[in-house]
């Protein structure tokens, strides 16, 4: 009997030993998709490769090409390549403004009165795009004509941070959710959330103030990320018109201007956030949610359609839900590609109609005048600029009795006036902004603060080291749009000085100017209202607000003269100096 026991567990032991030495059967492996979605950012109303201000292909130095015909032969590749069921494409905003293709649609002939269709929306139908953000530069051109556009569009439109004035209800539609269909499996989501920069409510002040506001980008998507996620994204991106060092150009109460790599640190739950506003090329940043210790991807693509962000997400089923398992980004440059036909051809009529439009000869001009050295010197291209500001506020002033001056920036190095035929083009490129005239009044004082802060864009420089005007300027990345310039009066900007000690000899009608004498100063529409955080003028007494566009202004002037004579309105009233001497 023992012994049958001890056989019967021998067997068993053997039996064990046999199924432990079969192979155990290999898991079903993971089902894993990737999932592409592109990005473009700050296309400034670059459709096609064209240069409207120089009537010609576009071309820079560093061999870029701009427009949305050739982000569309880029877009085409890759849904050839990744399937098109598995592509998405996005924009990060500032779309409608930018170049006189946009003007001319909305000032020209505007499409609110038309009823045409924007050239940017069909152009963006055309290519397919599934969700687009507004920029702050959406609106420029006021609520009616962007609410036009946007019903114009076959995308989704999205701010969720642009809510109305009173109620704090979104004004815009803040996400969407874009389904793609898996072969014989649930279908993926992927949530796209939409956050605005809050300067709109500064630099667009007069379109917006009592009917929107905009609130901190942080904030909004803490607010929308769970309730995208709650109806069920798999994936979500945030696409954001804010940069990504989170630092403001502007002071004040305002939310964060550049608050992109913010969010994606503070909130929890977002895989990527594709940004512009700043105009860089960011291929690929990893940022580390604080909550979450996850990686969150970024990248912006640059600026006009030069560059096209790619985001690859690969998911893979885990517990019956996709979950983002691995994720990169790169950068494609639209040179290396010709530009899509089916866009071209498109938008020809209109694009040929505002190539007739830039090319209209308004006046003729005396002699060549270059906008190449403005920045740093006196320059009579800028001079006019300055000359019909003040003779259009005086026109309009006619019982003032204060002395009226005009502050003017160089918007372009590369702008010049050609002996001859000025043409539409030739001013638009030497006042390449929308910007609106103003007049407010200022006291002495308060002038020499303002020049005192504009000088900042000066380096300082050291007696006896050589003058590089390549070195000069820009100091701190203050940009040239920053260099403000005052006509009317006559002073000095001593480089050898620290910031906030530097002008010098300022005088009225050759006379030092008392600290409370009073000035009226004619401004454009951006400074005064905080762009740039400029002091004083966004609380000075405006005098002078009757819409008027700046550059259209340049235009019908010089219509009306005939010649633009330098003779008749150049006066050298500023130069910069090293310890009194001057610097050219």
């Amino acid at each position: 009997m023992q012994t049958m026991k001890l056989a019967l567990a021998g067997a068993a032991a053997t039996g064990v030993l046999a199924l432990a030495a079969l192979p155990a059967q290999a898991a079903a492996p993971a089902k894993t998709v990737t999932v592409t979605v592109m990005g473009t950012s700050d296309l400034h109303s670059n459709a096609l490769n064209w240069d409207y201000f120089k009537d010609a292909a576009y071309a820079d130095s560093q061999g870029n090409h701009v427009g949305l015909a050739k982000v569309s032969s880029l877009v085409n590749r890759i849904r050839a390549e990744r399937g098109a069921d598995h592509t998405l494409l996005f924009d990060s905003g500032d779309t409608i403004q930018g170049t006189p293709l946009a003007y001319y649609y909305a000032k020209v002939e505007p499409i609110t009165e038309t009823g045409e269709t924007h050239p940017m929306a069909k152009a963006m139908n055309a290519i397919g795009y599934d969700a687009v953000t507004l920029g702050n530069h959406e609106f420029n051109y006021g609520l009616p004509l962007l609410a036009t556009w946007i019903d114009q569009m076959k995308a989704p439109v999205l701010a969720a941070n642009a809510v109305r004035d009173r109620s704090g209800l979104p004004a815009y539609k803040p996400f969407v959710i874009k389904t793609m269909k898996v072969k014989g499996e649930q279908p993926i989501k992927v949530g796209v959330l939409g956050l605005t920069n809050p300067g709109v409510a500064i630099w667009d002040k007069a379109n917006v103030e009592g009917k929107l506001r905009f609130t901190d980008l942080v904030e909004s998507a803490k607010r929308w990320v769970p309730v995208i996620r709650g109806l069920g994204a798999d994936v979500v991106v945030v696409t954001a018109h804010a940069g990504d060092n989170g630092m403001s150009s502007y002071g004040g109460d305002l939310p964060v201007e550049n608050a992109s790599a913010m969010v994606a640190e503070q909130v929890p739950g977002i895989d990527a956030v594709l940004f512009g506003h700043a105009h860089n090329e960011v291929a690929q940043r990893f940022v580390t949610n604080k909550v979450t210790g996850k990686q969150v991807l970024l990248t912006e693509p640059g600026k006009w359609g030069q560059r096209l962000s790619r985001l690859d997400f690969q998911l893979t089923k885990q517990r019956g839900r996709w979950v983002v398992t691995g994720k990169s980004s790169t950068t494609l440059n639209t040179n290396a590609v010709p530009e899509d036909p089916k866009i071209v051809s498109l938008l020809k009529p209109q694009h040929d109609t505002t190539v007739g439009y830039v090319n209209k000869v308004v006046a003729k001009s005396a002699q060549e005048l270059s906008a190449a050295e403005s920045p740093y010197k006196d320059t009579p291209i800028l001079d006019y600029i300055q000359h019909v500001q003040i003779e259009t506020v005086k026109q309009a002033l006619p019982d003032n009795t204060l002395p009226v001056l005009s502050i003017a920036a160089p918007f372009s190095r590369s702008a010049v006036f050609p002996a001859g035929d000025i043409r539409v083009r030739d001013v638009a490129g030497l006042y390449v902004y929308d910007n609106t005239l103003l007049a407010v009044k200022l006291t002495g004082a308060q002038i020499k603060d303002y020049l005192e802060y504009s000088a900042k864009y000066f380096n300082q420089l050291a007696p006896g080291d050589p003058v590089d005007v390549a070195k000069l300027t820009n100091a701190g990345n203050t940009p040239d749009y920053n260099d403000d310039q005052l006509a009317g009066v006559s002073y000095d900007i001593d480089v050898a000085k620290p910031v906030g000690q530097r002008i010098a000899n300022l005088t009225y009608d050759g006379a030092p100017i008392p600290a409370d004498k009073e000035f009226v100063v004619a401004i454009n529409n951006y400074r005064q209202s905080g762009g740039g955080g400029f002091p004083h003028v966004t609380t000075a007494p405006v005098l002078y607000n009757a819409q008027v566009e700046i550059r259209q202004a340049l235009i019908e002037y010089a219509t009306a003269q005939g010649t633009i004579d330098p003779a008749g309105f150049a006066a050298a009233n500023w130069k910069l100096t090293r310890d009194g001497a001057p610097l050219f």
